[in-house]
């Protein structure tokens, strides 16, 4: 065993932990689960690429727009929806 230190964001950790703790994995096992993930695929076990471009109105059919306005209209139907605090919520913690 050998100790192992890195400095982070204190908000990005506690997000990562907080995710972490309620998956019930603490973080000295999660880095030995990643650490091992590296190992067995000889590389980074995830994507690290960047998207080519966003999707924005203009870089999408009229079809596929009608589509994706049909879902959020089914969704609303439904109250398939969030508040806006927990959308923000979800976007920052994404990033």
């Amino acid at each position: 065993m050998q100790i192992f230190c890195a400095w982070q964001e204190k908000e990005l950790l506690n997000q990562a932990e907080a995710i972490l703790d309620r998956l019930g994995i603490s973080v000295s096992v999660f880095i030995d689960m990643t650490y091992r993930q590296v190992i067995m695929r000889d590389g980074v076990p995830f994507s690290l690429d960047i998207p080519d471009k966003l999707v924005t109105r203009d870089s999408i059919t009229q079809a596929e727009f009608d589509t994706m306005m049909q879902t959020g209209l089914a969704q609303a139907k439904k109250n398939d929806s969030v508040s806006v605090d927990e959308a923000f919520n979800q976007l920052k913690s994404e990033i």
